[in-house]
């Protein structure tokens, strides 16, 4: 297969589950959160609000935001940046227009209530885990639903400002707006609004870490082995990883052996462990979690090194000056 098919297929397998995770997030918000007038963070659920408050057909608040977003981001972030943004961001706006017609409505036009009346918490823990591991699918395939995360990546590019940091003020500010609108009724209850969109908001953001980090996660590997040659290579050539060979001494022994050091996903111990123990089933094997792994084949470091690498250039220049002034 030429490189260049594999970028295609590459590409295809992010659009392919970039839309599953849209359609699991169209389903949870329309089926679980919209029928019980829950609140939430985003551009989505600022249309919700919308809707709720004057009758505005969601979707239609959801594009025109988003529209008005990509016209000012596509100038910062660039087309090439957006391009799955946009395709997610008008792929949502029909699948939320779709699951809408499709529904049943109550009187007031809401979905109907599918858990029935006075399931408010339960709706939304179960809307708030699909709409989480939805979105942990669109991130983890490069993409977006745009909305907060356009502003977000916006701010981040020319400020030092973490993008969670700034999706956390926003979500803040939309989900607090709701003790604006008298049609929620009274303060209590829309307090009550508010505090239900905390909630969604914690929750959501708890299962789409917890889903994301446990697709990324990291284990070192530390093979205690007299075969650290064959298993070396069988790591290298088969499962195309990297190995780092220590040099070890045994304290009882005393006897000098060789440790291979490996990096790995989560995701391939068992292989890893199948490798080895064809090999060497005595080998001695220490796996261990990881917190992060940053470089080549893992995640990126995504720190801004802008200010720091000035300040470094600065410092070099002083001791030149410095001893220019002593020569002279």
């Amino acid at each position: 297969m030429t490189f260049n098919h594999k970028l295609i297929l590459n590409e295809f397998k992010d659009y392919f589950f970039i839309t599953l995770g849209l359609v699991l997030y169209t389903i949870s918000f329309t089926v679980f959160l919209m029928p019980y007038q829950i609140v939430a963070g985003g551009v989505t659920g600022l249309s919700a609000i919308i809707y709720y408050a004057t009758g505005f057909h969601l979707e239609n608040t959801y594009i025109i935001i988003n529209i008005a977003l990509l016209v000012v981001a596509l100038k910062i972030l660039g087309f090439k940046f957006m391009m799955k943004t946009i395709y997610a961001i008008f792929a949502l706006y029909f699948l939320l227009m779709f699951a809408q017609a499709i529904m049943p409505t109550q009187e007031n036009g809401l979905p109907i209530k599918l858990l029935g009346e006075g399931q408010d918490f339960m709706s939304m823990i179960i809307g708030c885990v699909i709409t989480g591991i939805g979105l942990a699918t669109v991130f983890l395939n490069n993409g977006s639903t745009g909305g907060t995360d356009i502003i977000a990546a916006s701010i981040n590019k020319y400020h030092n400002v973490s993008l969670g940091t700034v999706l956390i003020v926003v979500d803040f500010l939309i989900i607090g707006s709701c003790m604006f609108f008298p049609q929620f009724g009274n303060y209590i209850e829309r307090a009550h609004k508010v505090m239900f969109g905390f909630c969604v908001m914690a929750l959501e953001n708890f299962v789409l870490d917890y889903v994301m980090n446990a697709r990324r996660q990291s284990v070192q590997f530390m093979i205690f082995t007299q075969k650290w040659q064959e298993i070396a290579n069988a790591i290298g050539t088969q499962m195309n990883h990297g190995v780092t060979i220590l040099d070890g001494h045994g304290w009882y022994t005393g006897k000098k052996m060789k440790v291979l050091c490996i990096l790995a996903k989560k995701s391939e111990s068992v292989n890893m462990f199948r490798l080895i123990k064809l090999i060497d089933p005595n080998a001695f094997v220490s796996q261990s979690s990881v917190i992060g792994v940053y470089g080549e084949g893992f995640d990126e470091m995504k720190v801004s090194i802008k200010n720091q690498k000035k300040k470094l250039e600065d410092n070099k220049k002083v001791p030149a000056e410095v001893n220019k002034e002593e020569a002279e």
